[in-house]
């Protein structure tokens, strides 16, 4: 591909943010309505800082709350292979942030990753000067991959991840501004041997499939046991509807309705209880609405949120619907729940993280969509683990008939083997980004 191709690309890509630039923190200001840590050091996002940083720390960029559980595992083993060091933690969204600020011990920076602008790419690296840089997933950012490689800053992409849909986008006029990025990585850590041969495809040369780190997350003890502790007090099945998608809730709430009806339970306490988290703060109000609007009582969980930790109150026990409005408690509402519809999966969304649910022995029901994570779900359908439906209205009927089954302790069962089956990437990364760090 020619130079100049590829220069002039990149130039109207600078062009087109440097316009946008005032739209893109208007958005950032209408979004810290819902979410106050949106408002949070907003001069950040164009690397303005108050004050000095010292150089040489690892720098992680996880840009929202997925990636940032899923290098929680990464940084663990980093810490253990470099006992030490410094870590500058990165993000793009309110939910990577807040769970962000709990990886950080004494020494560790914070900060919002700026806008990709020339200047404030730039600003960036001079600033921190960090030895490593390290992008999650699919955090492919042009000007600040051409900074670093002036910069001699090694660049490794990490659980990386590129579906085929991702890659037809980057071919014809993104291929120019994109290629040159891609082949500035020094190391690209794939999740899978398909992920690595769209990665070459898409121009990235050093690859190595070093397995997915989130088989690596430990799911928290104290809230799988708090869930176990719900689950046996409360003489209800639970169906948790898992990190659902817009679009997906009414789905889910017309098929629940018409299949909770067919069971005919005399009493409310007889029913199943649907809980739903929503994969999004923001659609918290939405999605309480749209229960409501479909005559079912709803509660909060963040109605009898305390500290510590309290049981559902009368009024949740006798409650239709749960709205998990809370954040980080998905450990909880696996061990609570008896079978979990993957969110995402039922819409062309591509599915989202169901390794954490088979961490917690919690079976899964997936719809058709699941190109985000596709060898993690043929994978666990192999293993018996979860279940693959056509549809949310085949997806609710499955998922019922599976919490009521008396093979479900065995799914359960499978669901933990084929967890615990594929750990390891994460010691796999932490040496493979280790190696690149130049010594002091």
């Amino acid at each position: 591909m020619s130079g100049t191709l590829s220069t002039v690309a990149r130039a109207l890509y600078s062009l087109a943010l440097w316009l946008m630039t005032p739209a893109y923190l208007l958005r950032l200001w209408w979004r810290g309505r819902a979410e106050p840590l949106y408002r949070h050091a907003m001069g950040e996002r164009l690397a303005r800082y108050p004050s000095a940083a010292s150089p040489g720390s690892i720098w992680v960029h996880a840009v929202s709350l997925g990636e940032t559980l899923a290098a929680s595992a990464l940084i663990d083993a980093l810490r253990l292979q470099r006992p030490g060091m410094r870590l500058l933690l990165t993000h793009s969204t309110a939910t990577g942030f807040a769970a962000g600020a709990k990886l950080l011990q004494p020494g560790d920076l914070q900060t919002w990753l700026p806008f990709d602008a020339p200047r404030s790419a730039a600003r960036f690296l001079d600033h921190f000067q960090p030895a490593v840089g390290v992008l999650m997933e699919t955090e492919i950012w042009p000007n600040l991959l051409h900074a670093a490689s002036a910069r001699q800053l090694p660049m490794v992409l990490a659980n990386a991840r590129l579906s085929d849909k991702s890659l037809r986008k980057s071919r014809g006029l993104m291929k120019a501004l994109l290629t040159p990025a891609v082949r500035g990585l020094n190391a690209v850590l794939a999740q899978t041997e398909t992920d690595a041969q769209r990665l070459r495809e898409a121009g990235a040369r050093e690859v190595q499939v070093c397995g997915n780190l989130k088989f690596d997350i430990t799911p928290s003890a104290a809230l799988l046991a708090q869930g176990a502790t719900w689950r046996a007090a409360m003489h209800r099945s639970v169906l948790l509807a898992a990190v659902t998608r817009e679009g997906e809730e009414a789905m889910l709430l017309s098929a629940w309705k018409t299949q909770i009806a067919a069971l005919a339970c005399k009493l409310p306490q007889d029913r199943p209880l649907l809980l739903i988290v929503p994969r999004h703060p923001q659609r918290f109000d939405e999605v309480a609405a749209l229960v409501a609007a479909h005559g079912l009582r709803l509660v909060r969980r963040s109605a009898w949120m305390t500290s510590p930790p309290t049981p559902p109150s009368a009024d949740a026990l006798s409650a239709d619907v749960w709205l998990g409005d809370t954040m980080g408690e998905m450990p909880l509402y696996y061990a609570l729940a008896d079978a979990a519809l993957l969110g995402g999966s039922f819409a062309p969304l591509g599915g989202q993280n169901l390794i954490e649910a088979a961490a917690c022995g919690c079976p899964v029901v997936m719809g058709p969509h699941t190109f985000n994570f596709a060898q993690a779900a043929q994978l666990s359908e192999a293993a018996g683990a979860a279940i693959r439906v056509a549809d949310m209205d085949a997806g609710v009927r499955a998922a019922l008939a599976l919490m009521q089954s008396a093979q479900r302790a065995e799914t359960v069962q499978r669901a933990l083997t084929f967890a615990s089956a594929h750990r390891g990437a994460a010691e796999r990364m932490a040496h493979e980004i280790t190696r690149l760090i130049k010594p002091a």
